[in-house]
Protein backbone atom coordinates (compact mmCIF):
# COMPACT_ATOMS: atom_id res chain seq x y z
CA UNK A 1 0.00 0.00 0.00
CA UNK A 2 3.07 2.08 0.74
CA UNK A 3 4.21 1.40 -2.88
CA UNK A 4 0.75 2.89 -4.15
CA UNK A 5 0.85 5.50 -2.20
CA UNK A 6 4.29 6.90 -3.12
CA UNK A 7 3.54 6.46 -6.39
CA UNK A 8 0.21 8.26 -6.79
CA UNK A 9 2.66 10.94 -4.77
CA UNK A 10 4.75 11.12 -7.70
CA UNK A 11 2.15 10.92 -10.35
CA UNK A 12 0.95 14.32 -8.98
CA UNK A 13 4.24 16.00 -8.35
CA UNK A 14 4.68 14.73 -12.06
CA UNK A 15 1.32 16.28 -13.76
CA UNK A 16 2.45 19.78 -11.32
CA UNK A 17 5.82 20.06 -12.88
CA UNK A 18 4.30 19.03 -17.06
CA UNK A 19 1.59 21.84 -16.66
CA UNK A 20 4.06 24.55 -15.34
CA UNK A 21 5.46 27.54 -17.72
CA UNK A 22 9.21 26.80 -16.78
CA UNK A 23 9.06 23.64 -14.46
CA UNK A 24 12.20 22.51 -12.95
CA UNK A 25 14.28 19.81 -13.56
CA UNK A 26 12.80 16.63 -11.86
CA UNK A 27 15.04 15.11 -9.18
CA UNK A 28 17.49 12.77 -10.29
CA UNK A 29 17.13 10.21 -7.52
CA UNK A 30 13.32 10.24 -8.30
CA UNK A 31 12.06 6.36 -8.13
CA UNK A 32 9.14 4.58 -9.29
CA UNK A 33 8.09 1.78 -6.91
CA UNK A 34 6.85 -1.31 -9.68
CA UNK A 35 4.23 -2.86 -8.27
CA UNK A 36 4.92 -6.52 -8.56
CA UNK A 37 1.40 -8.07 -8.25
CA UNK A 38 0.72 -6.42 -11.30
CA UNK A 39 3.55 -7.17 -13.20
CA UNK A 40 3.49 -10.65 -12.33
CA UNK A 41 -0.40 -10.81 -13.32
CA UNK A 42 0.31 -9.26 -16.84
CA UNK A 43 3.20 -11.22 -17.08
CA UNK A 44 0.94 -14.38 -16.80
CA UNK A 45 -1.50 -13.52 -19.38
CA UNK A 46 1.37 -12.08 -21.72
CA UNK A 47 2.31 -16.19 -21.67
CA UNK A 48 -1.12 -17.00 -21.88
CA UNK A 49 -1.97 -14.80 -24.93
CA UNK A 50 0.87 -15.64 -26.70
CA UNK A 51 0.83 -19.11 -26.57
CA UNK A 52 -2.70 -20.08 -26.59
CA UNK A 53 -3.41 -17.94 -29.49
CA UNK A 54 -0.88 -19.17 -31.49
CA UNK A 55 -2.50 -22.76 -31.04
CA UNK A 56 -5.34 -21.34 -32.60
CA UNK A 57 -3.15 -19.63 -35.83
CA UNK A 58 -1.54 -23.25 -35.64
CA UNK A 59 -4.78 -24.90 -35.64
CA UNK A 60 -5.99 -23.38 -38.54
CA UNK A 61 -3.24 -23.88 -40.40
CA UNK A 62 -3.20 -27.52 -40.06
CA UNK A 63 -6.51 -28.53 -40.34
CA UNK A 64 -8.62 -28.23 -43.50
CA UNK A 65 -11.71 -27.86 -42.00
CA UNK A 66 -10.57 -24.86 -40.08
CA UNK A 67 -9.86 -22.66 -43.21
CA UNK A 68 -12.98 -20.53 -43.53
CA UNK A 69 -13.53 -17.15 -43.95
CA UNK A 70 -14.41 -16.60 -40.27
CA UNK A 71 -11.57 -18.43 -39.19
CA UNK A 72 -9.38 -15.83 -41.16
CA UNK A 73 -10.83 -13.13 -39.32
CA UNK A 74 -10.31 -15.04 -36.16
CA UNK A 75 -6.98 -15.70 -37.04
CA UNK A 76 -6.34 -11.99 -37.74
CA UNK A 77 -7.84 -11.57 -34.52
CA UNK A 78 -5.11 -14.04 -32.79
CA UNK A 79 -2.39 -12.35 -34.51
CA UNK A 80 -3.55 -9.52 -32.90
CA UNK A 81 -3.28 -11.03 -29.55
CA UNK A 82 -0.29 -12.58 -29.84
CA UNK A 83 0.99 -8.81 -30.18
CA UNK A 84 -0.74 -7.83 -27.52
CA UNK A 85 1.37 -10.90 -25.21
CA UNK A 86 4.90 -10.29 -27.04
CA UNK A 87 4.37 -6.48 -27.54
CA UNK A 88 1.70 -4.35 -25.64
CA UNK A 89 2.20 -6.18 -22.23
CA UNK A 90 5.74 -5.38 -22.10
CA UNK A 91 5.01 -2.01 -23.19
CA UNK A 92 2.67 -1.65 -20.61
CA UNK A 93 4.65 -3.10 -17.48
CA UNK A 94 7.46 -0.14 -18.81
CA UNK A 95 5.07 2.80 -19.19
CA UNK A 96 3.76 1.62 -15.53
CA UNK A 97 6.98 2.33 -14.54
CA UNK A 98 7.56 5.75 -16.24
CA UNK A 99 9.91 4.27 -19.02
CA UNK A 100 11.75 4.68 -21.39
CA UNK A 101 12.90 7.83 -19.80
CA UNK A 102 13.76 11.01 -21.82
CA UNK A 103 12.56 9.61 -25.10
CA UNK A 104 9.34 11.14 -25.84
CA UNK A 105 9.48 9.39 -29.35
CA UNK A 106 9.82 5.88 -28.37
CA UNK A 107 7.35 6.53 -25.59
CA UNK A 108 4.60 7.55 -27.86
CA UNK A 109 5.50 4.47 -30.20
CA UNK A 110 4.98 2.56 -27.28
CA UNK A 111 1.73 4.36 -25.88
CA UNK A 112 0.50 3.89 -29.47
CA UNK A 113 1.13 0.20 -29.88
CA UNK A 114 -1.11 -0.08 -26.89
CA UNK A 115 -4.04 1.56 -28.70
CA UNK A 116 -3.47 0.07 -32.67
CA UNK A 117 -3.65 -3.51 -30.99
CA UNK A 118 -6.79 -2.91 -29.62
CA UNK A 119 -8.17 -1.28 -32.89
CA UNK A 120 -6.86 -4.38 -34.64
CA UNK A 121 -8.92 -6.47 -32.27
CA UNK A 122 -12.32 -4.59 -32.34
CA UNK A 123 -12.19 -4.08 -36.46
CA UNK A 124 -11.34 -7.89 -36.51
CA UNK A 125 -14.49 -8.72 -34.40
CA UNK A 126 -16.25 -6.30 -37.03
CA UNK A 127 -15.46 -7.91 -39.56
CA UNK A 128 -16.93 -11.35 -38.42
CA UNK A 129 -20.22 -9.93 -37.30
CA UNK A 130 -20.31 -8.50 -41.24
CA UNK A 131 -19.16 -12.18 -42.77
CA UNK A 132 -21.43 -13.97 -40.70
CA UNK A 133 -24.32 -11.14 -41.76
CA UNK A 134 -23.97 -11.52 -45.66
CA UNK A 135 -24.19 -15.63 -44.76
CA UNK A 136 -27.19 -14.93 -43.05
CA UNK A 137 -28.62 -12.35 -45.11
CA UNK A 138 -26.88 -12.69 -48.51
CA UNK A 139 -26.21 -16.58 -48.55
CA UNK A 140 -26.23 -16.17 -52.58
CA UNK A 141 -23.89 -13.61 -53.08
CA UNK A 142 -21.53 -15.00 -49.74
CA UNK A 143 -19.41 -17.54 -52.20
CA UNK A 144 -18.64 -14.04 -54.40
CA UNK A 145 -17.71 -11.46 -51.90
CA UNK A 146 -16.56 -13.23 -49.09
CA UNK A 147 -13.65 -15.04 -50.72
CA UNK A 148 -10.32 -16.27 -48.63
CA UNK A 149 -8.82 -13.73 -51.14
CA UNK A 150 -10.98 -10.73 -50.10
CA UNK A 151 -10.45 -11.88 -46.28
CA UNK A 152 -7.05 -11.19 -46.59
CA UNK A 153 -7.29 -7.84 -48.08
CA UNK A 154 -9.62 -6.62 -45.50
CA UNK A 155 -7.14 -8.14 -42.79
CA UNK A 156 -3.80 -6.32 -44.36
CA UNK A 157 -5.45 -3.31 -44.88
CA UNK A 158 -4.28 -0.85 -42.49
CA UNK A 159 -6.33 1.15 -40.55
CA UNK A 160 8.19 15.81 -23.21
CA UNK A 161 8.97 15.43 -18.92
CA UNK A 162 11.49 12.36 -19.24
CA UNK A 163 9.12 10.09 -17.92
CA UNK A 164 6.41 7.83 -19.89
CA UNK A 165 3.53 7.49 -18.34
CA UNK A 166 0.54 6.88 -19.92
CA UNK A 167 -2.04 9.40 -18.58
CA UNK A 168 0.16 12.26 -18.83
CA UNK A 169 1.20 11.35 -22.83
CA UNK A 170 -2.25 10.74 -24.10
CA UNK A 171 -4.62 13.05 -23.82
CA UNK A 172 -7.58 11.61 -22.53
CA UNK A 173 -9.69 13.86 -24.29
CA UNK A 174 -8.50 11.75 -27.15
CA UNK A 175 -8.71 8.85 -25.52
CA UNK A 176 -12.44 9.09 -24.66
CA UNK A 177 -14.11 11.15 -27.36
CA UNK A 178 -11.82 9.45 -30.08
CA UNK A 179 -10.62 6.02 -28.85
CA UNK A 180 -14.00 4.85 -26.84
CA UNK A 181 -16.47 6.74 -28.35
CA UNK A 182 -15.87 6.71 -31.78
CA UNK A 183 -13.44 3.62 -32.50
CA UNK A 184 -14.67 1.09 -30.06
CA UNK A 185 -19.09 2.29 -28.48
CA UNK A 186 -19.74 2.88 -32.49
CA UNK A 187 -18.02 -0.34 -33.69
CA UNK A 188 -19.64 -2.19 -30.80
CA UNK A 189 -23.25 -0.63 -31.13
CA UNK A 190 -22.94 -1.96 -34.87
CA UNK A 191 -21.88 -5.16 -34.04
CA UNK A 192 -24.51 -6.16 -31.19
CA UNK A 193 -27.02 -4.54 -33.58
CA UNK A 194 -26.23 -6.61 -36.59
CA UNK A 195 -25.67 -10.02 -34.13
CA UNK A 196 -29.10 -9.07 -32.78
CA UNK A 197 -30.49 -9.25 -37.00
CA UNK A 198 -28.96 -12.46 -37.04
CA UNK A 199 -31.24 -13.90 -33.88
CA UNK A 200 -33.81 -12.78 -35.10
CA UNK A 201 -33.78 -14.02 -38.82
CA UNK A 202 -32.45 -17.40 -38.09
CA UNK A 203 -35.29 -17.71 -34.87
CA UNK A 204 -37.38 -17.16 -38.05
CA UNK A 205 -35.76 -19.58 -40.28
CA UNK A 206 -35.89 -22.22 -37.41
CA UNK A 207 -39.93 -21.48 -37.02
CA UNK A 208 -40.38 -21.89 -40.83
CA UNK A 209 -38.26 -25.00 -41.25
CA UNK A 210 -39.83 -26.61 -38.16
CA UNK A 211 -43.33 -26.32 -39.28
CA UNK A 212 -42.70 -27.34 -42.73
CA UNK A 213 -40.44 -30.43 -41.83
CA UNK A 214 -43.01 -32.55 -41.75
CA UNK A 215 -44.43 -32.54 -45.15
CA UNK A 216 -40.72 -32.08 -46.81
CA UNK A 217 -38.88 -34.90 -44.98
CA UNK A 218 -34.65 -35.15 -45.37
CA UNK A 219 -34.45 -32.08 -47.20
CA UNK A 220 -35.99 -30.38 -44.18
CA UNK A 221 -33.70 -31.99 -41.80
CA UNK A 222 -30.49 -31.74 -43.67
CA UNK A 223 -31.89 -27.46 -43.85
CA UNK A 224 -32.38 -27.82 -39.68
CA UNK A 225 -28.97 -29.36 -39.32
CA UNK A 226 -27.30 -26.67 -41.35
CA UNK A 227 -29.33 -23.85 -39.14
CA UNK A 228 -28.62 -25.49 -35.97
CA UNK A 229 -24.74 -25.21 -36.63
CA UNK A 230 -25.28 -21.87 -37.99
CA UNK A 231 -26.74 -21.17 -34.96
CA UNK A 232 -24.18 -22.50 -32.40
CA UNK A 233 -21.21 -20.87 -34.42
CA UNK A 234 -23.07 -17.16 -34.21
CA UNK A 235 -23.53 -18.19 -30.46
CA UNK A 236 -19.80 -18.89 -30.46
CA UNK A 237 -18.83 -15.58 -32.09
CA UNK A 238 -21.23 -13.09 -30.09
CA UNK A 239 -19.72 -14.78 -26.65
CA UNK A 240 -16.09 -13.43 -28.24
CA UNK A 241 -17.85 -10.43 -28.82
CA UNK A 242 -19.47 -10.64 -25.18
CA UNK A 243 -16.07 -10.99 -23.37
CA UNK A 244 -14.69 -8.14 -24.88
CA UNK A 245 -17.05 -5.79 -24.43
CA UNK A 246 -17.24 -7.11 -20.65
CA UNK A 247 -13.51 -7.10 -20.82
CA UNK A 248 -12.48 -3.22 -22.14
CA UNK A 249 -15.65 -1.13 -21.07
CA UNK A 250 -14.28 -0.82 -17.42
CA UNK A 251 -11.14 0.94 -18.30
CA UNK A 252 -13.08 3.10 -20.58
CA UNK A 253 -15.58 4.12 -18.25
CA UNK A 254 -12.61 5.09 -15.86
CA UNK A 255 -11.31 6.89 -18.42
CA UNK A 256 -14.65 8.63 -18.55
CA UNK A 257 -14.25 9.55 -14.91
CA UNK A 258 -10.71 10.61 -15.46
CA UNK A 259 -11.99 13.33 -18.23
CA UNK A 260 -15.34 14.19 -16.73
CA UNK A 261 -14.09 14.36 -12.91
CA UNK A 262 -10.36 15.52 -13.21
CA UNK A 263 -10.24 15.77 -9.32
CA UNK A 264 -12.08 12.62 -8.45
CA UNK A 265 -9.91 10.05 -6.88
CA UNK A 266 -9.80 7.03 -8.54
CA UNK A 267 -7.82 4.07 -6.59
CA UNK A 268 -5.02 2.98 -8.35
CA UNK A 269 -6.27 -0.55 -7.47
CA UNK A 270 -8.96 -0.15 -9.74
CA UNK A 271 -7.07 1.36 -12.36
CA UNK A 272 -4.52 -1.62 -12.19
CA UNK A 273 -7.79 -4.56 -12.11
CA UNK A 274 -9.49 -2.52 -15.04
CA UNK A 275 -5.84 -2.96 -17.18
CA UNK A 276 -5.55 -6.14 -16.49
CA UNK A 277 -9.18 -7.17 -16.97
CA UNK A 278 -8.65 -5.60 -20.70
CA UNK A 279 -5.58 -7.26 -21.28
CA UNK A 280 -6.28 -10.76 -20.36
CA UNK A 281 -9.56 -10.38 -23.13
CA UNK A 282 -6.32 -11.66 -25.37
CA UNK A 283 -5.48 -14.81 -23.17
CA UNK A 284 -9.34 -15.76 -23.02
CA UNK A 285 -10.30 -16.54 -26.94
CA UNK A 286 -7.95 -19.73 -27.29
CA UNK A 287 -10.45 -21.22 -24.17
CA UNK A 288 -13.62 -20.18 -25.82
CA UNK A 289 -12.84 -21.51 -28.97
CA UNK A 290 -12.16 -24.76 -27.41
CA UNK A 291 -14.97 -24.97 -24.96
CA UNK A 292 -17.50 -24.02 -27.71
CA UNK A 293 -15.86 -25.13 -31.20
CA UNK A 294 -15.87 -29.07 -31.77
CA UNK A 295 -13.41 -28.29 -34.69
CA UNK A 296 -11.19 -26.56 -32.96
CA UNK A 297 -11.75 -28.45 -29.89
CA UNK A 298 -10.53 -31.72 -31.51
CA UNK A 299 -7.47 -29.72 -33.74
CA UNK A 300 -6.41 -28.74 -30.01
CA UNK A 301 -6.09 -32.09 -29.03
CA UNK A 302 -4.54 -33.45 -31.58
CA UNK A 303 -1.66 -30.89 -31.86
CA UNK A 304 -1.14 -31.31 -27.70
CA UNK A 305 -1.39 -35.12 -28.42
CA UNK A 306 1.39 -35.38 -31.31
CA UNK A 307 3.66 -32.72 -29.24
CA UNK A 308 3.63 -34.70 -26.14
CA UNK A 309 4.50 -38.00 -28.19
CA UNK A 310 7.24 -36.08 -29.92
CA UNK A 311 8.88 -34.88 -26.12
CA UNK A 312 8.84 -38.31 -25.17
CA UNK A 313 10.33 -39.62 -28.08
CA UNK A 314 13.83 -39.34 -29.75
CA UNK A 315 12.38 -38.78 -33.23
CA UNK A 316 9.20 -36.24 -34.53
CA UNK A 317 7.09 -38.73 -35.03
CA UNK A 318 4.43 -37.39 -33.06
CA UNK A 319 4.60 -33.85 -35.34
CA UNK A 320 4.58 -36.23 -38.56
CA UNK A 321 1.22 -37.92 -37.27
CA UNK A 322 0.14 -34.45 -36.76
CA UNK A 323 0.46 -33.41 -40.26
CA UNK A 324 -1.18 -37.04 -41.76
CA UNK A 325 -3.78 -36.55 -39.71
CA UNK A 326 -4.24 -32.82 -40.99
CA UNK A 327 -2.60 -32.98 -44.72
CA UNK A 328 -1.81 -29.96 -46.71
CA UNK A 329 -3.85 -29.18 -49.61
CA UNK A 330 -2.17 -30.57 -52.41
Amino acid sequence: MNNILLLTNKMFYLNSTLSAPSAPPLPADWVISPNVAYMVAELVIAVLSTFGNLLVCVAVGLNRKLRTVTNYFLVSLAVADILVGTIAIPCAILTDIGLPRHNLYLCLIMLSILLMFTESSILSLLAVAVERYVAIFMPFRYQVLLTSRNAVLVIFTPPDSGYCFFVFVVDMTYMVYFIFFACVLTPLFIMYFIYAQIFVMVKQQVRRITSEQSGRGERQARAAAIMRREVKTVTSLFLVLFLFTVCWIPLHIINCFLLFCPHCPVPLELLFTAIILSHANSAVNPFLYAYTMTTFRDTFKAIFSALLTSCCSTTFNGLLDLLLVFPAEG
